[in-house]
């Protein structure tokens, strides 16, 4: 088994801020994506949602399924309610052989709220957060029988943003509980990105490579804005862009060396006005399959390419 590289639609089609990508569709960026090489793609909302037609679409795309992101509310659920709200959308990425669900707490965050500040994003005490990890357990439990991984993703905005948050879930829950490691939001939480994956890397499951503009990220630290206002702002950009500041290669090089076997996805959202779907993320192809190269991490050969 090899690496596969994949991509989120959201640079063409933002889930959070649609009017910003409303001159884009989500059939030009499964076209795009497969001209530029990639082998999957996340799910989207504006994809179909039934299970045989987004089959279809994404058979017609030569793509396929590479994980999506599903809200959960377990902090306000029971296990049983959270597991039956969610249950429908395990069924249909375990029909699509997807990797792995993307799982993040979404009844308390801030994340989509463009009036609130990154900097009020809730804080859970220690005890609140192994609790949570007790319950999530259950829920990734629940999911492993059904065939399908819950992979956790720590966001900006959300209560598992930080170094601490991360490391106390990961302590608190079980095995099943895997992370998706997302350079971007690591890094601008304020965690340590090479020291997360050299403590969790036998919990990593999936990953999202995405750079950070540092002097974009601090000023929406020190001007108390939001999430969505970063987006807008650029605080995101793709791997290779000089712009960005994380040390890919170094990643590489330590996922080679634990013998990642999973998907890497291009995740970056930015305002399209300024940063051109197409040519932003054939650039972090590009970089990501030189990256690998250089790192002796095995591609899947069946798709590697540009396709005409």
């Amino acid at each position: 088994m090899s690496v596969k590289v994949g991509i989120s639609p959201i640079a063409w089609q933002n889930d959070d801020l649609p009017d910003l990508t409303a001159a884009y569709s989500m059939q030009q960026a499964l076209q795009e994506s497969y001209a530029i090489g990639y082998s999957g793609i996340e799910r989207g909302r504006a994809m179909p949602q039934d299970t045989e037609v987004l089959r279809q679409y994404l058979d017609q795309n030569h793509l396929l399924l590479c994980g999506g992101w599903c809200s959960g509310n377990l902090m306000v659920n029971s296990v049983a309610d959270e597991i039956a709200a969610i249950s429908r959308q395990v069924e249909q990425f375990v029909a699509l052989k997807s990797p792995c669900l993307v799982y993040a707490e979404c009844s308390n965050t801030v994340q989509g709220d463009i009036t609130t500040s990154i900097n009020q994003r809730p804080k859970l005490s220690r005890s609140d957060v192994m609790a949570y990890g007790a319950k999530l357990s259950e829920v990734a439990k629940w999911m492993a029988d059904q065939g399908m991984v819950l992979a956790y993703h720590h966001h900006m905005g959300s209560m598992i943003e930080d170094q601490n948050d991360i490391d106390v879930l990961m302590q608190s829950s079980s095995p099943e509980v895997t992370l998706l490691f997302d350079t971007g939001h690591l890094h601008f939480g304020g965690a340590d990105v090479m020291g997360t994956l050299n403590r969790w890397g036998d919990r990593v499951r999936h990953v999202h490579f995405k750079d950070v503009r540092a002097d974009v990220a601090r000023k929406i630290r020190d001007h108390d804005k939001s999430f969505l206002d970063a987006v807008i702002a650029g605080a995101f950009t793709v791997p290779g862009d000089s712009d960005g500041i994380i040390d890919f290669a170094a990643i590489t090089d330590f996922l080679a060396k634990m013998d990642y076997k999973g998907w890497i996805v291009v995740e970056a959202e930015q305002d399209p006005a300024k940063a051109n779907p197409y040519h932003y993320s054939k650039m972090g192809y590009d970089y990501i399959v030189a990256l690998c190269a250089a790192s002796g991490l095995a591609l899947d050969p069946v798709h590697l390419g540009p396709r005409a």
